[in-house]
C-alpha cells in the first residue's frame, strides 16, 4: 500500500511539469526537486518535452494500477482466509458444545449466525482492511501535498476534520442499525423456518392468513431498518459532495479575487483537493459501514466465547466400549439450568444389565428422556455416578461410550440426499450386504426393493417424500448398521403397522444376548418381552421388575398405565 501511495504522489508531481509545458499558463507553482526536471525538459522541443512527461505519467499511473490490482487480491485472499478460519471456527465450537447449549439455543440463532452473521464478520473485516489502506494511503498523501503546497493542504485537513467531527452521529446511527439488523435477521429466520416445517399444519388447519400477517408485519419492519441505513448512508454522501462543492469554490474564489492567485496555483489547489477529499469520504464511508457490521461481531464472538465455556472435551481417536456387565446408576439427580421445580432425575438407582432388554416407561414428562439422555453421557448428573461395567463414566470416557450406542428417536430425523448417503454417515466401510442386512432387520428392505432407484433414491429434506413408517424403518436400519453394543429406542415403531412392528420385536427379541436394548415406550405392547421394566414418575423410579411382575402389582403406576391403555385399545 506504501508503494501505491509513492506512485499516486508521483503521479501528482508530474502534473506540475505538465501544466508548466502545456503553455495554456505561466508556471508560478515552482519545487526545487523538480527544477533539474523542468530546465532539462525546457532544452527539448515542447512536443517532444510534452511527449516525455505524458509517458512517465502514463507509466507511473500503470504502475500505481498494478499495485493497486495486486493489493485488491491480497486483501481479498486475506478476507477469505480469515473468513474461512472464522467459519471452521464458530462451526467447530458448535459441534463441540455439551448437549445442554443446545437446549439453551434457538436453532434459527444458530443458523443465523453460521450465516448471515459469519458473512457481515468477513466484510467487516475487508473494511478494516480498507480502512488501514485507506490510512496509509491518506497518511501519505497527506504528507507529499504538505511538501507541495502546505497552504491548501491544511485547509484540506480542517475541512476533513470539520466533517469528522459532524458526521460522527452517522456512525453512532450506523451501529444501532447493525444491532437491528442481527436482531431482525434472527427473527426473519425464525419465522421462515417456522413456516416451512410447519407448512403441512399451515395447510391443513387453513392457518395461512395468519402466518401471513406474521411475515408481512415482520419484512415491513426489515423494509424500515433497510430505508434507515440507505438514509444515514445518503445523507453522510450528500453532506460530504455538498461541503466539497462549498468548501472548493469558496476557496477559488477568495484565490482568485482576493489574492490574485495564478491559474496554475488555482489548478494545483483543485488536484491536491481532488486527491485527498476522496480520502477522507471513503474512509468515513468505510467506517459507517465498520460501525454498522460492528454488531454482528460481537454476536459471534459472544457465540464463540459461549461454545468455549461449553465445550467438551473428546477424544478424537477413543475406541468402542464392549459392554460385558452393565450400566449402572447411582444416586443419580439432575435438574434444568433455569428449572426452580422438582428435579428432572431424583436420586436415580438403576442397573442396566449387558445384553437384555430394558424397558422405561412412565407419564409424559417423567423424566425418561432426560435419563435416556444421562446414560447417553449427553448431560452430566449433577448429583451421582453413571458406571460402565463398574467404573464410572467420566469426560474422557464419552466419545468411546458414543461410539459404542445407536439412538433411535421418536422424531426420525434423515439427511437430504440418497438413502446410501445416510447409510454410509453412519458406517463409511458398510458393505452393499451390509446395508440390506440392516434393512432386513428393520423391515425396511421390501419397501426400498419396490423404488425404480432403490439405495440412490432421494429422500427429500429430513424424508419429507417418505411416510412416517418408513422414515423410522430406516432410520432403525441405520442405527443397526453401526453395530453397537448398546441400542437405545425412544418409541421408535410408534408410526409402523401392526405388521412391521411384531417383524421388528421379533428381531430386538433375536438380538437378546448380543446387544444392549433400552427403550422409551408408550406403547405397552412392545415391551412385553422385556427383560426388566423401569417406571419412572415425577423423575423418581417407582417401581422395576418383570412386564408380568409389574402387571400384577395391585395399586401399582404400571398396572394404572396399562389398564388406560387396555381401555383405549377397546
Amino acid at each position: 500500500m506504501v508503494m501505491v501511495s509513492l506512485f499516486a504522489g508521483v503521479g501528482t508531481f508530474l502534473l506540475i511539469p505538465l501544466i508548466s509545458l502545456s503553455g495554456l499558463t505561466e508556471a508560478t507553482v515552482k519545487l526545487s526537486l523538480l527544477t533539474p526536471l523542468t530546465e532539462a525538459l525546457r532544452e527539448h522541443p515542447p512536443a517532444a518535452s510534452l511527449g516525455i512527461v505524458l509517458s512517465a505519467y502514463t507509466v507511473v499511473m500503470l504502475g500505481q494500477f498494478a499495485l493497486q490490482r495486486t493489493v485488491t487480491i491480497r486483501n481479498v485472499r486475506l478476507m477469505n482466509r480469515f473468513g474461512e478460519d472464522v467459519r471452521l471456527e464458530t462451526y467447530r465450537g458448535i459441534m463441540n458444545a455439551e448437549w445442554p447449549f443446545f437446549l439453551r439455543k434457538k436453532k434459527t440463532d444458530l443458523t443465523n449466525a453460521l450465516s448471515a452473521e459469519l458473512a457481515r464478520v468477513i466484510h467487516g473485516t475487508f473494511l478494516v482492511l480498507q480502512v488501514a489502506a485507506s490510512s496509509v494511503f491518506m497518511f501519505i498523501q497527506i504528507g507529499l501535498a504538505f511538501w507541495l503546497a502546505p497552504g491548501v493542504t491544511g485547509f484540506v485537513l480542517a475541512c476533513g476534520t470539520i466533517l469528522a467531527v459532524f458526521s460522527s452521529r452517522y456512525i453512532k446511527k450506523a451501529k444501532a442499525l447493525g444491532g437491528q439488523s442481527s436482531s431482525l435477521a434472527q427473527a426473519y429466520l425464525s419465522e421462515i423456518t417456522d413456516q416451512l416445517n410447519g407448512m403441512k399444519e399451515i395447510k391443513s388447519n387453513n392457518l395461512i392468513a395468519s402466518r401471513w400477517d406474521g411475515y408481512q408485519k415482520l419484512v415491513k419492519k426489515m423494509t424500515t431498518e433497510s430505508m434507515g441505513y440507505i438514509q444515514i448512508k445518503s445523507g453522510s454522501d450528500f453532506l460530504y459532495k455538498a461541503a466539497s462543492t462549498l468548501f472548493i469554490s469558496a476557496f477559488l474564489y477568495v484565490s482568485a479575487t482576493m489574492f490574485h492567485a495564478k491559474l496554475d496555483q488555482l489548478l494545483i489547489v483543485v488536484i491536491i483537493f481532488a486527491r485527498l477529499w476522496p480520502i477522507f469520504t471513503g474512509l468515513q464511508a468505510s467506517l459507517q459501514q465498520l460501525a454498522s457490521a460492528l454488531p454482528a461481531f460481537v454476536s459471534v464472538t459472544e457465540l464463540q466465547e459461549e461454545c468455549r465455556r461449553a465445550s467438551e472435551r473428546l477424544d478424537a481417536n477413543a475406541g468402542k466400549i464392549a459392554l460385558t456387565y452393565g450400566v449402572e446408576c447411582r444416586d443419580v439427580s439432575f435438574r434444568y439450568a433455569g428449572d426452580n421445580g422438582a428435579r428432572a432425575l431424583e436420586e436415580v438407582n438403576l442397573f442396566i444389565p449387558a445384553n437384555g432388554m430394558t424397558a422405561v416407561v412412565g407419564r409424559s414428562g417423567a423424566g425418561k428422556s432426560t435419563l435416556i439422555d444421562v446414560l447417553m453421557g449427553l448431560i452430566r448428573p449433577q448429583r451421582g455416578q453413571v458406571l460402565i461395567d463398574g467404573r464410572q463414566l467420566d469426560q474422557a470416557d464419552i466419545q468411546a461410550l458414543r461410539n459404542s450406542i445407536s439412538y433411535v428417536p421418536q422424531d426420525p430425523y434423515l439427511f437430504s440426499g440418497t438413502m446410501r448417503e445416510n447409510f454410509m454417515l453412519a458406517q463409511p466401510n458398510a458393505t452393499e450386504a451390509d446395508l440390506w442386512e440392516a434393512l432386513e432387520f428393520a423391515s425396511a428392505a421390501p419397501f426400498v426393493r419396490k423404488l425404480p432407484e432403490g439405495l440412490d433414491t432421494q429422500i427429500g429434506d429430513r424424508g419429507i417424500r417418505l411416510s412416517g413408517g418408513e422414515r423410522q424403518r430406516l432410520v432403525l436400519a441405520r442405527a443397526i448398521l453401526r453395530k453397537p453394543s448398546i441400542l437405545i429406542m425412544d418409541e421408535a415403531t410408534s408410526a409402523l403397522d401392526s405388521e412391521n412392528e411384531t417383524n421388528i420385536q421379533s428381531a430386538l427379541e433375536a438380538l437378546k444376548g448380543t446387544m444392549t436394548v433400552i427403550v422409551i415406550a408408550h406403547r405397552f405392547s412392545t415391551i412385553r418381552s422385556a427383560d426388566q421394566v423401569v417406571v419412572l414418575d415425577e423423575g423418581r423410579i417407582v417401581q422395576c421388575g418383570s412386564f408380568v411382575q409389574l402387571a400384577e402389582e395391585t395399586g401399582g403406576l404400571f398396572q394404572v398405565l396399562l389398564g388406560n391403555q387396555r381401555k383405549l385399545a377397546m
